[in-house]
């Protein structure tokens, strides 16, 4: 299995280099040659297997020689254990809250958000490779909330890799920030920079850009930039939709998304023949993705604070990778456009909104929306929903009443993060606290440990390589 950059100016690589490399040196995301395709026998025969069986069948075929079977079969296992580091036998279990809606629980891993599910892949696997290669790695990440606590807890063992990660200072929940300033280990730190998440991630990808800097710290990412994260997220579609009665019978999708991973990781599970009926995207206030599928135009506005943080984002570094699939595979159309988008702050998609109607339905839900959401839901089921899925429950039922998504179809919603991620935000809609799991009662009281910085390229490359080449762990 080769891999190829969406700028088309990077080298095909095998998945072990994809892996490392994070972002491709010409600036594009990396996607697989071919998409390996799994028939309605190979994924009938998921019924009633663990994860981490689902997760081999399903990410064995991009990974090819590169990782011997067995080892890749440890990692999943070891990765998709119960009661660490997943808190629940499923790993990612499905509620009905509806008479054909369920609700995708993937907020039982360690920092309680769905990030977890491909970071402790990740982590293991990055180790694995480094190991084999007797290298290093300085890991630099952006993140809008969950990412960054999801990455510190995955690699903050790591005997291979150091970490540092981005975050918009006074933009993500104290249960977020908390998730990655209260670790101790030597090998993890993090930047609050005096910006928005789209400020970290073009900071992330400037460093990316300036090769010497890259080579020099041995540079990696674990973004979704990263395919790796991608293909892990892939697993939970095919949990999911096959113990709905897949492939026999259709699944929807409804993905609360601002980074656009999460619901491109569901556009490859059905290219790899999982029988989705549609996939829905769901925004907030911050509704570049809605307005695209609506007008076929990519158009930057400012970013909004909300009560889903995770999708304050006007750049949605994963669309990438749709465009080059939905273009025809036309690296020098993506080029332009990605060009467009940072001169100008917009770009057309060719073929306008029908291509991206082809593909995905859209909708965005506003802050009081929001808030009446997790009030129906709680008094009328009992089920406590944060504001990221509460988005997808909106869009949901406005698709249904309109029609535009079949009701005879389950509809999947995917619950990205626990309540409890959110507990200011929760305490004004609900009126009542909503306390973090026990096993992270601790995690209010540890002493935290960051570092503020302004939003300057040579001043978090400098924080970056003083880091890299600080030999104490």
């Amino acid at each position: 299995m080769k891999y190829i950059s969406t700028r088309g100016e990077a080298p095909a690589l095998e998945f072990d280099d994809v892996l490392l490399a994070g972002l491709a040196r010409d600036g594009g995301l990396y996607v697989p040659e071919t998409y390996p395709e799994l028939s309605s026998a190979e994924i009938a025969a998921m019924a009633g297997k663990s994860f981490a069986d689902i997760a081999e069948t399903v990410i064995a075929p991009f990974v090819g020689e590169t990782i011997d079977r067995g080892a890749l079969s440890q990692i999943l296992h070891t990765a998709y254990s119960a009661p660490e580091p997943f808190h629940h036998q499923a790993i990612t279990p499905l509620v009905q809250v509806g008479r054909n809606t369920f609700v995708l629980e993937l907020f039982h891993g360690p920092t309680l958000a769905f990030k977890d599910v491909a970071m402790q892949v990740l982590a293991r696997l990055m180790d694995h490779v480094l190991a084999k290669r007797t290298q290093t790695a300085m890991i630099v990440g952006a993140t809008s909330g969950d990412t960054g606590g999801a990455a510190i807890e995955a690699f903050r063992k790591s005997s291979r890799a150091r970490m540092m990660i981005l975050y918009p200072q006074g933009r993500v929940s104290d249960v977020q920030r908390r998730m990655m300033t209260t670790p101790t280990e030597k090998s993890v730190s993090t930047l609050a920079v005096d910006g928005t998440f789209d400020d970290c991630q073009a900071l992330v990808k400037a460093m990316f850009a300036d090769h010497d800097f890259r080579d020099r710290v041995a540079l990696s990412g674990v973004n979704s930039i990263n395919w790796a994260r991608i293909v892990a997220q892939v697993t939970y579609y095919f949990v999911a939709a096959v113990a709905l009665g897949a492939p026999r019978r259709k699944v929807s999708f409804a993905v609360p998304t601002g980074n656009f991973g999460d619901i491109f990781a569901g556009y490859v599970a059905k290219r790899m023949g999982l029988p989705i009926e549609t996939l829905v995207i769901a925004s907030n206030d911050n509704d570049i993705l809605p307005r695209t599928t609506t007008t076929g135009v990519y158009e930057k506005r400012g970013v909004v604070a909300t009560t889903s943080p995770s999708m304050d984002i006007q750049v949605s570094s994963n669309f990438e990778r749709w465009l080059f699939e939905a273009q025809g595979r036309d690296a020098a159309l993506v080029r332009s456009q990605m060009r467009s988008l940072q001169q100008s702050g917009a770009f057309e998609v060719q073929g306008g909104s029908s291509v991206v109607q082809a593909d995905f339905h859209a909708g965005a839900a506003s802050e009081a929306e929001v808030a009446k959401v997790v009030e129906t839901a709680l008094s009328a089921s009992g089920y406590l929903v944060e504001p990221h899925t509460a988005c997808a429950l909106k869009v949901v039922s406005d698709l249904t009443a309109t029609k535009a998504c079949d009701p005879s179809v389950p509809m999947v919603v995917l619950a990205t993060a626990h309540p409890a991620k959110f507990p200011e935000a929760m305490a004004r809609i609900t009126g009542r606290a909503t306390p973090l799991p026990s096993r992270l009662s601790h995690l209010m009281s540890e002493p935290e440990v960051t570092q503020p910085i302004a939003n300057d390229l040579a001043a978090i490359k400098a924080a970056v390589e003083a880091m890299a080449h600080n030999t104490t762990r």
